[in-house]
């Protein structure tokens, strides 16, 4: 699954530790999310998509 969050985040003038932060979840775990290394819970999935004030399918793409 591919997803925006990188381009989100630099967009909005986020560290990942920021993000990190406001999501409240580790720098590492927004770095692995970026990367493609692990796939957000729902409930994740769901704060991502509120914190940057779009919808969940704008942010992830399921891969072709």
């Amino acid at each position: 699954m591919r997803n925006d969050i990188r381009r989100l985040r630099d967009e909005a003038g986020l560290s990942q530790a920021a993000l990190a932060e406001a999501l409240g979840v580790s720098r590492q775990t927004v770095n692995s999310l970026e990367t493609g290394r692990y796939d957000p819970s729902l409930p994740l999935a769901f704060a991502i998509a509120h914190h940057f004030g779009t919808t969940i399918e704008e942010i992830f793409h399921v891969d072709d």
